[in-house]
């Protein structure tokens, strides 16, 4: 993969904490309950542009701190980026509220080590191939796996971050930039409108719906990009290409391509295949603030497709 993993130390290290534990619960259940009540309270309130613009806005940033930042650039190296934009790729994906840097990090690069094997975190194929294994999976692979309080293992999977300080303070800083992307939209809210309404609407939408959109968008790679679509390229695992997610996952659920080649800065790779997060790198290049891009050659292409 091209990412430092120690092979020597054990696959964990202990169990979360109660009170880190009962947080997942809350920064989990709280964001769907508020997704699950979108719709009706759409009908009821409506919808205002600027709660649609916020939310949107929010998503883009968040959702490419998560593609473009934790996964891309921290866990598989794809370029090199200069100091202030990596501190702002770490905080940018902190904000996603998928777990502190380091977590996410370690266990994404468990994932790769042991794709749809014993030791995957996150493998829909878990349980059996039946139908009632499939199911339960899929509840397993798309969120049951983030309510286990066994942790991976940071020494074995991520020495580089551990060893930077910089990435141990928006490690830390997890609890407080949740906060921030939560109350900040109802502060703009307020700005905007004036009022304590327009600050909660804003909270709704641009908070906690965006959040949990988020949330199952990426989820839905972890779940449906190893269960179904097509796989024209060679890898070791089940990962696959399901187009429905292109946009909204910008470019993640490109899958297949993904897991044949990990550090590759790029996943849609043939014609029509849109790769949002690939485009925001390219122009980071561009302005000179990541160099080292590792984007795919034709010849490693074809060779990969060969051995599909």
């Amino acid at each position: 993969m091209g990412t430092p993993v120690s092979e020597t130390k054990p696959l964990m290290a202990g169990r979360r904490a109660l009170a880190p534990h009962l947080s997942v619960y809350v920064f989990i259940l709280v964001p769907f309950l508020a997704l699950v009540a979108a719709v009706p309270l759409a009908w009821g309130w409506g919808l205002n542009w600027w709660d649609l613009a916020m939310a949107a806005g929010w998503y883009v940033v968040t959702i490419l701190g998560v593609t473009v930042g934790f996964h891309r650039y921290f866990t598989h190296g794809a370029f090199r980026a200069k100091r202030w934009l990596r501190i702002t790729l770490a905080v940018a994906g902190s904000l996603a509220v998928q777990g502190p840097i380091l977590h996410w990090v370690s266990d994404h690069r468990r994932h790769h080590a042991f794709a749809d094997r014993e030791g995957d975190p996150h493998s829909p194929w878990a349980f059996g191939t039946s139908p009632a294994a499939l199911v339960r999976g899929f509840w397993h692979a798309h969120m049951g796996w983030i309510f286990d309080r066994d942790l991976t293992n940071q020494q074995r999977f991520a020495p580089d971050l551990l060893a930077d300080r910089d990435i141990r303070i928006v490690h830390r800083l997890f609890g407080p930039l949740t906060a921030v992307t939560l109350l900040l939209p109802a502060v703009t809210g307020w700005l905007i409108t004036g009022t304590w309404w327009g600050a909660l609407t804003a909270f709704f939408w641009a908070g906690l719906v965006r959040v949990a959109f988020l949330h199952h968008v990426t989820w839905s790679v972890n779940s449906i990009c190893h269960l179904i679509g097509e796989r024209p390229f060679r890898s070791r695992d089940k990962a696959a290409n399901f187009w429905p997610l292109a946009l909204l996952s910008m470019g993640e659920s490109w899958h297949n391509l993904h897991h044949a080649d990990p550090t590759c800065a790029r996943h849609g790779v043939k014609r029509g295949q849109i790769d949002v997060s690939a485009r925001v790198i390219w122009v980071f290049e561009k302005f000179g603030w990541v160099s080292h891009v590792r984007w795919p050659t034709a010849r490693r292409l074809a060779r990969l497709a060969s051995e599909g």
